[in-house]
């Protein structure tokens, strides 16, 4: 079942329309959906090395749009949307004390959460909660996801083939290591804050 999905993927990332999928996968994933782009990202730049840098600039932009979303959740619709996402990933108990702290550091918390595992959604509406300037918000959300999508395309097209390979011999060890790295994003959201 795992190779076909791979494959599917595969398939998926090498057609013409795929652009667009990416772009709603970015956008919903940066405000309420838990898996990230990468899972179709990292197929396409595979499958068409040569518009990697498109691809990665998709992302980015579908990305930031996506948070702002989730930013507009976080301002405008918190007490009705906002919230229950916010105990959907358990993180609504330590929320009070978070928000306190968070213009101080909000900018270095949307710059990490912009780069690594951890859920971007729950950043994207804790900025609007804490009503963290959006100007800043989407700059350093910009610089952030940015420099983990390009990276990655980078990466991918420098290394291609070889990582293709590597891929396909360890498609099950890295969907498990894939899995625990997201499950521990949101394991971390609940105990950090």
């Amino acid at each position: 079942m795992l190779r076909s999905t791979y494959d599917w993927v595969m398939g998926l990332a090498a057609r013409k329309d795929a652009i667009w999928v990416l772009a709603a996968i970015a956008f919903i994933e940066s405000s309420v959906f838990p898996i990230p782009p990468d899972v179709l990202l990292i197929p396409m730049v595979l499958a068409a090395r040569d518009r990697a840098w498109r691809y990665a600039a998709v992302c980015t932009i579908a990305s930031v749009l996506g948070g702002m979303l989730g930013y507009a959740i976080g301002m405008f619709l918190f007490e009705s949307a906002g919230q229950p996402l916010l105990e959907f990933y358990g993180y609504a108990d330590k929320f009070d004390d978070f928000r306190g702290r968070y213009n101080e550091w909000g900018a270095w918390i949307v710059f990490i959460a912009g780069l690594t595992p951890f859920p971007y959604k729950v950043i994207t509406i804790a900025s609007g909660v804490a009503s963290l300037d959006i100007a800043v918000f989407v700059a350093v959300s910009v610089a952030a996801r940015g420099v983990r999508f390009f990276v990655v395309a980078w990466l991918l097209y420098r290394f291609g083939a070889p990582i293709q390979d590597f891929i396909e011999r360890h498609l099950a060890k890295l969907t498990v290591l894939f899995v625990v790295m997201l499950f521990a994003g949101f394991i971390l959201i609940k105990y950090l804050f």
